[in-house]
């Protein structure tokens, strides 16, 4: 099998599948899709090929091409993944957009709970050098994922902590943070989309109370760790703004809306704690 078979094997011209071939071939022959095209004719070694069919047929089983190729593109940063980490998805970038649209001072204290791979953290630390943020995340393989993905692009001035929640962090006499930001588990165990996502780590999907627990578990915690004005920013479900617009109404929050993704679905909803 050469390189123009390899890329031919799975899905149409201009196809999403033939997409993922060219993504493939470019991890496991280390070429760029420009090499892959000016070396259509190059035969892949028989390790290459076999390696390649193997990866098709993973993904064909629902298994997401980050785990095949151990990394995700997120905002400006390709970042490590494993299977300890759930994969950064676009819709995701929405929250980070957000972020950088609020007036925070120069200096924030941030705080990411679930960092994950780091993505929210990292992609905000590159954005804003002059931040302090502190990541967390409950599980330590997780952690030590994103502590990588922050050491690979130098991004040494955020900080990890091991931990549930707040729990992760010392207890201080006053709020200290500016921003807290998440991702949590917001999908209902019974939700059909469970059964796409079965490769991926349920920890970080699932969560009790519909999908609601660990957000208004955010939500109401947040208000001992804030400073005045600051703010929570938070993704959701598609079908849960509503919901998470009432938690932070119910803990007297303030300037609460809902920032839809790139699909036109609700996804981000924030709000600020009043002075």
């Amino acid at each position: 099998m050469n390189i123009a078979q390899a890329l031919a094997f799975r899905g149409d011209i201009d196809s999403y599948e033939r997409q993922e071939s060219v993504w493939l071939l470019e991890h496991f022959l280390k070429l760029t899709s420009l090499e892959l095209k000016y070396k259509s004719e190059q035969e892949l070694t028989a390790q290459q090929e076999q390696d390649f069919l193997d990866a098709i047929q993973r993904i064909e089983a629902g298994e997401p091409l980050a785990y095949i190729t151990g990394s995700q593109p997120f905002w400006t940063l390709d970042l490590k993944v494993t299977k300890d980490t759930l994969v950064p998805r676009p819709d995701t970038e929405i929250l980070v957009e957000t972020v950088l649209h609020l007036s925070l001072q120069s200096h924030a204290k941030v705080l990411d709970m679930g960092t994950g791979t780091g993505a929210i953290a990292l992609s905000l630390a590159s954005e804003r050098p002059n931040w302090d943020v502190t990541a967390t995340d409950i599980y330590l393989p997780t952690l030590e994922v994103a502590k990588e993905n922050a050491s690979v692009h130098g991004l040494t001035q955020v900080k990890f902590q091991l931990g549930s929640w707040f729990d992760a962090l010392e207890m201080n006499a006053e709020p200290i943070f500016d921003l807290i930001v998440s991702n949590p588990p917001y999908i209902d165990a019974v939700d059909d989309h469970m059964q796409h996502l079965a490769t991926e780590p349920e920890r970080a999907l699932v969560a009790d109370h519909h999908g609601l627990a660990d957000l208004e578990t955010i939500i109401s915690q947040a208000i001992d760790w804030l400073k005045p004005n600051g703010w929570v920013v938070l993704e959701h479900g598609y079908d849960q703004a509503k919901a998470v617009q009432d938690i932070f109404a119910a803990y007297h929050f303030i300037e609460i809306r809902t920032v839809k993704d790139y699909g036109g679905n609700d996804r981000v909803t924030l709000a600020r704690i009043s002075a």
